[in-house]
Order: structure tokens, then C-alpha cells, then sequence
């Protein structure tokens, strides 16, 4: 399993919730320390993307496999590495677009390794549709919560009135795992 941004909010717990399912976790980050921190989240490697490129680390690290699954937030000119970094029959989820879309794509990639692209959020979802996910969450994540094999990792918390600070935190890069806004009634 490949997980980019593997110290975002929702990076770190796909890394956290990949091996809790017994996967072998892959995880980009942007920095040694960034590195650092998925790797002692349990991420069997960490890859510097700015140093290292993905692709050819994902295929060292798998004897030239790729992944099986691969989570990005990423998009843009990401989908098509991903293709690249994907296995055979491999999945891609993704769950972002922080560079935007893809600008130019090969599906010659997707067909030949039979892969399966798909999306994912939660906005647009019935409410139906919803409580069966929390039902599964319940069922699958929760025990794994109650037994501190995964945990949400918060980097910050502010006040509401500082959510421009926070947001600040949040382009800079520089956190690692969530970033918490608290209303003032709960403040204290």
C-alpha cells in the first residue's frame, strides 16, 4: 500500500489503519523529519518526494511489483505515476486533488495493468449511504481505536478566533497529522 501525504490528517491514519490490517505501508512525505514521523507511525518506508522518486522507489521496494493499492491525496501529475507505481490489478483511490487535476494522461497504463481508479468522499453521499459507512467503521476502525492501535494524530489545536493562524499551519506544510479548531464553548 502506497499512502501519499503520509503526514496529513488522513495520511497518517490510512498509514496507521494499512498496517493494522497487516499491509505493507509505503508512505510520501516531503522531508527527513516528515519521513521520520511515518515511519514511526509504522510505515514500512518512507519516500522523500522531493529527494526520491516514487515510482521507482514503490518498484525497488516491491522487486518491480509496484503497489497493490495505492491512497492519494494528490492528483495532478500524480494519477499517471500512480499508474506506473501501480501492480497488476492494482487499486487507486483517490481521496484528493491538492495539485489540481491531471493534465495529460495515458490510459494505456490503467488498461494494460487492468487497474481500478476510483474516487471517494463523503459530501455528496445519501444519508443512507452514510450510516452504512459509519456502521462499518464502527464494526472494522472502532475496536482498533479502543485498543490504541490507531489514533488520530493532532499536531495543533486553536481557537476559532485563530483559524487564520491555523490555516497558515495548514499551507505551510509544516504540521504533521491533524490540525483542530476549537469553538469557544469548548475552549476551556
Amino acid at each position: 500500500m502506497l499512502v501519499h501525504g503520509g503526514t496529513s490528517g488522513i495520511g497518517t491514519v490510512a498509514v496507521m489503519l494499512g498496517k493494522a490490517f497487516g499491509a505493507k505501508v509505503f508512505a510520501t512525505a516531503g522531508s527527513a523529519a516528515k519521513c521520520q514521523a511515518v515511519m514511526s507511525l509504522g510505515a514500512d518506508a518512507a519516500i522523500n518526494y522531493r529527494e526520491q522518486d516514487f515510482v521507482a522507489e514503490v518498484k525497488r521496494l516491491t522487486d518491480g511489483r509496484g503497489a497493490d493499492v495505492i491512497v492519494d491525496l494528490i492528483a495532478g501529475d500524480y494519477v499517471a505515476r500512480n499508474y506506473e507505481a501501480a501492480a497488476m490489478n492494482g487499486r487507486i483511490v483517490q481521496i484528493g486533488v491538492q495539485q489540481g487535476p491531471a493534465k495529460s494522461l495515458n490510459l494505456m497504463a490503467m488498461l494494460a495493468k487492468r487497474l481500478t481508479h476510483t474516487g471517494s468522499t463523503l459530501r455528496a453521499r445519501s444519508v443512507e449511504e452514510k450510516a452504512a459507512i459509519a456502521a462499518e467503521l464502527q464494526q472494522q476502525v472502532w475496536p482498533l481505536l479502543a485498543e490504541a492501535k490507531v489514533r488520530p494524530l493532532i499536531d495543533n489545536v486553536f481557537a476559532l478566533a485563530d483559524a487564520a493562524e491555523a490555516h497558515r499551519l495548514m499551507e505551510s506544510s509544516g504540521h504533521i497529522g491533524k490540525i483542530v479548531l476549537v469553538m469557544p464553548a469548548f475552549a476551556g
